[in-house]
């Protein structure tokens, strides 16, 4: 057989597996189904014979052109162009030349839709289905027409580059919405891409600054005047997609009164069929990756990160073409933290469908920027968005203790309690030998409660004191613990040392609703939106995308590596809060959120992480993630063979009840027998002599009793029992806590003001102004406008807010008002305070308030007249006039407040003659 030959039985199962009809010229029936595919099929003289030609509902649409695997197709396009030209006059066609063309392999097919404006060749997993044909068929012109069908253009393409504008401020059921600026940017250059038929996009916005919000906008445009038929949108993990779900059905349309769930069907898939009426099926990724290997996925995959789960994959069990399932089932593929969702296994999921892929995150590395063929077609950092408004800036507070930083030792003739990490029962231990951990070894392998009482005690003392001295009620915090055991541990100490009841903190795990608690999803629903709990305790469950806007407070006490997941978890305290949110948590307190704390208990601020990815994990990996890859289909020999070592280690401790369990959950089969099976069929010897594929089965047959969520259970509560050493005769020092200093975002953002104001001072007005005091040259409020408007720009991005609490953090003694609103003129006081022209950092409405004060007594005691009490008024608002414009001139009396109480005719009234002179004296006295 040649190797065309070989290659077209490859492509005969792939038509075949899309619902065509093939058959040899001979036995042609163009009737036989609704596509027909027709080998060597004789062109018209000159043209040879195209190796397929594809007929829908009786005429030709399209031609393939087979050649062997390893060939190159791009040089075969013209060929397959040709033999589109040479149909026989005589025989039916929807048009002329043919409009579909695919060059194949059988392993690689390319397609071009000659319906495009500019067709151009694109790689397609398999082949359409020819009813999919059929769709951009109907939109060809009839001949009583010369448009398009209706007057819509065909393919999805040719209506991108029909779209209407943008609408950007709407009102519906009493709600106004208003795009920000960087989500109107990201819409209209993603349309943009899309317009010039760019495969892959990728937007970057920063965590809180409304990336969702922003996609449930574009993928609305995209299937009411874009035609997509139905977007895919993935998630990793399940109570992402749930909240992804409430926010498409609370999206209200800028161009009718619909929500979006009442004008399309949007689906979150929890189970093994995608509703063909729905137009978006949000779905988390490894459930997609599931069905398309047609295989089930228990409820609580769902749920667990598949964070890093991909690099146990060396070589992935490649994704077949899935007859339920076609490539054409999705237009659009969009997909949510797409740093996480591009290596390996999961890349799979998203190169099947023939869709525009749209990554969406708000912590690309290079390799994100590789897989979106470097089409940035939006960068929207956490500084520019700060600036914007859009996020809130953040201080780093740092706790560290002795036991934390070095690690402790125990003498030996003392008792320290042993904890079964599953069952959590204790037992004594008396030390033979002296006992000394690492500071890694805390809370994992060691849990010294005095550390967590010391960094809790630290953080009851100077939450108040030290970040928030204006507010009566902690804070809502969130608290990143090591894992389940420590977060435990950290709830039960919390509640003691804040001498608070049960409601006051909450652990939120995947493991909370266990034994019938309360689920995760009201916990988190709860910590967003009610008084109580203040403080909620997870692991990773809240690390990522989880939108709770209330959160203030970010405590690591926990480590971590990746940057990415840094970034992310961070994000939790980023988001703006509205003043009614943020005081339906805080009730009584009248507070506004323009800034958070991250208190860094480990140094993880401190520490350089990185974007790359361990090439070996296996000796690291926990059991639990070793046994959801091969519930995924990994059968790789690094991977069960290290399952079989721990289970064989496990065995030697288990109990006579668990190994009941585990025989009773894996069809009969103990420890020992699951072990053995895995190690006879990575025999080398025994399966030599096999053909490929039975050894393969032999894996296989191995590795099926883990795709039993049960089993692995069983599996993953037997590791648990390890114990956990609990040393509670160490007593922990605190060694400092203060916010961190040198070369943290505080002094960083503190050096580039003053540097900016030093490069600038001959140059910007307000500055000119200022630095030439005392000579008193008159500032205007646009001087200092323009002045904020330079700072606000990139690549500086300075806001008055985070710089006034940039200054607070490095010189808490000499500033004044942190937590107040700014206001623009703020920014006098600010750069006068960095040329060192005072010594305190004071709000400028305090300043011409002491002002105002002196110029008072002043007037006094040169034997002037008193003012009247309706002139004291008067002048009160004068002052607060000048305080946030720098000056007040005759006609600003026309306007607010003033006219209001009479205007100029009043003012005029009460002082007579000498208002000129008051109003001179007020402007330099007061700004001075």
């Amino acid at each position: 057989m040649t190797p065309e030959a070989q290659a077209r039985i490859t492509i005969d199962a792939l038509l075949t597996a899309a619902g065509w009809h093939v058959c040899d010229v001979a036995q042609a029936n163009i009737h036989a189904a609704v596509g027909v595919a027709i080998r060597e099929f004789p062109l018209s003289n000159g043209f040879g014979f195209a190796d397929y030609l594809l007929y829908v509902q009786g005429k030709a649409c399209g031609v393939i052109e087979a050649k062997k695997q390893g060939a190159t197709l791009t040089g075969v396009e013209l060929q397959s162009s040709r033999y589109a030209q040479g149909l026989p006059p005589a025989l039916p066609a929807w048009r002329r030349p043919l409009p579909f063309l695919w060059e194949s392999t059988g392993v690689e097919t390319h397609f071009t839709n000659g319906l495009d404006p500019e067709p151009r060749a694109r790689t397609v997993f398999a082949f359409f289905r020819p009813e999919m044909l059929l769709q951009w068929l109907a939109y060809l012109p009839t001949q009583a027409s010369s448009g398009a069908a209706q007057g819509t253009p065909g393919t999805f393409l040719a209506r991108m580059r029909a779209m209407p504008p943008l609408v950007t401020t709407w009102s519906s059921g009493g709600t106004h919405y208003q795009l920000w600026p960087a989500q109107i940017s990201a819409i209209t250059r993603l349309e943009q891409s899309l317009a010039a038929n760019k495969p892959k996009a990728l937007i970057q916005m920063a965590t809180g600054s409304g990336k969702t919000f922003t996609s449930i906008g574009f993928i609305y445009r995209l299937i009411k005047f874009g035609g997509a038929r139905r977007v895919l949108f993935l998630v990793d993990r399940g109570n992402l997609a749930r909240q992804t779900k409430k926010e498409f059905d609370a999206y209200a349309s800028p161009y009718n009164n619909y929500k979006f769930g009442e004008e399309y069907i949007v689906q979150h898939l929890q189970g093994s069929r995608i509703d063909t009426s729905a137009r978006v099926v949000i779905c988390t990724i490894q459930r997609m990756y599931s069905l398309l290997k047609g295989r089930e996925l228990a409820d609580e995959a769902d749920e667990e990160s598949t964070e890093r789960i991909e690099s146990l994959f060396r070589d992935p069990e490649p994704i077949g073409y899935n007859p339920a399932i076609p490539i054409e089932t999705f237009d659009i593929v969009v997909t949510d933290e797409a740093h996480r969702s591009i290596y390996n296994l999961w890349r799979q999921v998203l190169e099947y469908f023939d869709a525009y892929l749209i990554g969406l995150t708000a912590t690309p590395n290079k390799q994100t920027f590789g897989f979106f063929n470097q089409n940035l077609v939006m960068e929207y950092g956490h500084a520019q968005a700060v600036a914007d408004g859009v996020n809130v800036n953040y201080d780093v507070y740092r706790i560290q203790t002795e036991v934390g930083e070095s690690g402790a030792k125990v003498e030996k003739g003392f008792w320290l309690e042993t904890q079964d990490k599953a069952t959590r029962r204790r037992a004594a231990w008396q030390l033979d030998d002296d006992f000394e951990y690492r500071p890694e070894d805390l809370d994992r392998a060691v849990q010294t409660p005095d550390q967590i009482r010391t960094v809790v005690r630290t953080l009851q003392a100077r939450w108040q004191a030290d970040m928030f001295p204006q507010r009566q009620e902690l804070p809502k915090t969130l608290i990143f613990a090591k894992d389940d055991n420590h977060a435990e541990k950290i709830v039960e100490i919390l509640r003691e040392e804040f001498g608070r009841g049960n409601e006051f903190a909450q652990k939120i795990t995947y493991r909370s609703a266990q034994g019938g608690g309360t689920s995760p999803d009201q916990l988190i629903k709860d910590f967003r939106s009610s008084y109580y709990p203040r403080v909620a305790v997870t692991v990773d469950m809240i690390a990522t995308g989880t939108d709770i806007k209330p959160v203030e407070i970010v405590v690591f006490m926990r480590s971590v590596k990746s940057r990415s997941f840094f970034e992310q978890m961070k994000g939790r305290g980023v988001r703006v809060c509205n003043p009614t949110d943020l005081a339906a948590v805080n009730p009584g307190e009248g507070v506004k959120k323009d800034h958070f704390v991250i208190v860094d208990c480990v140094g993880v601020c401190e520490r350089d992480k990185t974007d790359s990815r361990p090439m070996d994990t296996k000796k690291s990996v926990p059991l639990d993630k070793l046994l959801q890859a091969v519930s995924l289909g990994n059968i790789e020999d690094e991977v069960l063979s290290s399952i079989a070592a721990r289970l064989s280690r496990l065995d030697k401790d288990a109990s006579d009840a668990d190994r009941a369990k585990v025989v009773a959950l894996s069809g009969g089969k103990t420890l020992r027998d699951l072990a053995r099976g895995i190690v006879d069929a990575l025999n080398i010897d025994a399966t030599q002599d096999m053909p490929p594929a039975e050894a393969e089965q032999r894996l296989r047959d191995a590795a099926k009793p883990f795709a039993a969520p049960a089993l692995r259970d069983q599996l993953v509560q037997m590791k648990r029992k390890a114990d956990l050493v609990i040393d509670t005769v160490t007593r922990d020092t605190l060694v400092h806590a203060g916010f961190s200093e040198g070369s943290d975002r505080a002094t960083a953002l503190v050096q580039s003001f003053e540097d900016f104001i030093k490069q600038h001072k001959d140059e910007i007005t307000a500055l000119q102004i200022l630095y030439s005091r005392p000579t008193r040259a008159p500032l205007k409020f646009e001087d200092i406008k323009a002045l904020a408007d330079a700072l606000h720009a990139p690549p500086l991005n300075i806001d008055e807010g985070a710089l006034w609490q940039a200054y607070a953090t490095l010189r808490k003694g000499a500033v004044k008002g942190a937590s107040q609103r700014r206001l623009l003129t703020d920014l006098v006081s600010l750069v006068r305070f960095a040329m060192q022209q005072t010594n305190e950092l004071v709000p400028y409405p305090e300043r011409v308030q002491a002002n105002f004060k002196a110029w008072l007594a002043q007037h006094q005691q040169t034997g002037n007249q008193p003012f009247t009490p309706e002139q004291q008024h008067w002048l009160e608002m004068i002052r607060d006039h000048i305080a946030a414009n720098l000056g007040i001139e005759i006609d600003d009396f026309e306007y607010a407040p003033f006219n209001a109480q009479g205007g100029l005719g009043k003012v005029h009234q009460l002082f007579g003659a000498g208002l000129p002179k008051v109003i001179e004296e007020l402007n330099r006295e007061l700004a001075a």
